[in-house]
């Protein structure tokens, strides 16, 4: 069992930075797959960013590439999304998500088995 807890999220100004946390209890952290996901109101959940267990390999979505980077702090068993240049259209409730290290794709929601709460991002223009 692991649980997810987000925290970092916030009030920005568009052309800002915020960098959300995802602290992770359980063992064999390192085992997991981990990604971030968000939720705009009257919107499906769609994939931010994924890291995978085996290689460290990143992947994102075409709309954060090259503004947001994702990363893991195994040790201290906690997830990263450093977030700059945010828009307006980034403003969607933030999740994190694990699963046991496979080798499917990273963005497909539906094979993450432990989600977070969600922390709230609000970009004004």
């Amino acid at each position: 069992q692991v649980r997810l807890v987000e925290s970092g999220g916030g009030l920005v100004q568009a052309g800002g930075s915020l960098r959300l946390s995802c602290a992770a209890s359980g063992r064999a952290f390192s085992s997991y797959d981990l990604g971030w996901f968000r939720q705009a109101p009257g919107k499906e959940r769609e994939f931010v960013a994924g890291i995978r267990a085996t290689d460290g390999n990143m992947h994102y979505a075409d709309s954060v590439t090259g503004r947001f980077t994702i990363s893991r702090d195994t040790a201290a068993n906690t997830v990263f999304l450093q977030m700059n240049s945010l828009e307006p259209r980034d403003t969607a409730v933030y999740r994190c998500a694990a699963r046991v290290r496979g080798l499917q794709a990273l963005n497909i929601g539906r094979l993450y088995n432990y989600w977070g709460q969600g922390t709230q991002v609000t970009v004004s223009s």
